[in-house]
């Protein structure tokens, strides 16, 4: 069976956020399906199939469960599909959170998720509520992340997560976001946090974005923004806001095309 691995949100190889995609036409099991990605070790691997009027299933695998959304891995999916597949119209994805789509723009590729507005609450659980240097200026959350505004590019970039702390969030993980400078070329940059689903520090995260654009939008004052996600590989996602959806702009490079092979329990 055929595996690519692509660099998503990125143009050039080792930036971005690395994603397995394999194309499949019958699912495998949910176990095989997590051991690859296990096996694999990136945030996600994708799982994608068609169906017969010309839209597409797609799942996402973290090391240690299914999840329920993820950016990047479909912007990957889409990219190999367009590259590799012979795609040549817009891309339709059936996933857990609904529709997305992607298509492609003359530097790269649109992806389009739901608009998640962010869900303003009192506190932070107690597991991380004491793992901030600075009083936090802001928190949200959504249907799986706490968000938590440090006031600052540089605070975010200087953070030092508790990995410890923030695993016994289970499933769930942490976002921090902070505002550019008004020289820099980011309207706002963030990191993102999930040990509880094997992921220390995820590179870029379309994800976090459906919920990131809405709060920094009401906050800017403006519908079109660039983000900067700070981690170690970095990226870039030129993002938009409308009424119900969020569309994100970036690239995606193939690292990787390999031959895997299944044990006969497939």
């Amino acid at each position: 069976m055929r595996m690519y691995q692509v660099d998503a949100f990125s143009d050039q190889l080792f930036t971005g956020n690395p994603a397995a995609v394999l194309v499949l036409e019958d699912w495998l099991s949910d176990e095989l399906m997590l051991a690859i990605t296990q096996e694999n070790n990136l945030a996600e691997t994708a799982f994608v199939k068609a169906r017969p009027e010309g839209a597409w299933d797609l799942r996402w695998f973290a090391p240690a469960h299914e999840v329920d959304f993820c950016g990047h891995a479909t912007l990957a999916t889409a990219h190999i599909l367009f590259t590799k597949h012979g795609a040549d119209a817009d891309l339709v994805f059936h996933t857990r959170v609904g529709e997305l789509s992607v298509s492609k723009e003359a530097k790269g590729y649109r992806l389009d998720i739901p608009r998640l507005d962010p869900e303003a609450i009192a506190s932070l659980p107690y597991e991380i509520a004491d793992i901030f240097v600075t009083t936090p200026i802001g928190i949200f959350r959504n249907f799986e992340n706490f968000f938590v505004d440090l006031g600052s590019a540089d605070a975010v970039r200087n953070f030092v997560p508790d990995l410890t702390a923030i695993a016994k969030l289970g499933s769930v993980g942490l976002v921090v976001t902070g505002a550019g400078t008004g020289d820099a070329r980011a309207d706002f940059v963030s990191r993102y946090f999930a040990p509880g689903a094997g992921i220390s520090e995820d590179p870029v995260t379309g994800s976090i974005h459906a919920t990131l654009v809405p709060y920094w939008a009401e906050k800017l004052g403006r519908c079109r923004m660039m983000a900067c996600q700070a981690s170690v590989r970095n990226g870039w996602l030129d993002s938009e806001l409308t009424k119900e959806r969020v569309l994100l702009s970036g690239n995606a490079v193939t690292f990787m095309e390999a031959t895997i092979f299944l044990p006969n329990f497939a």
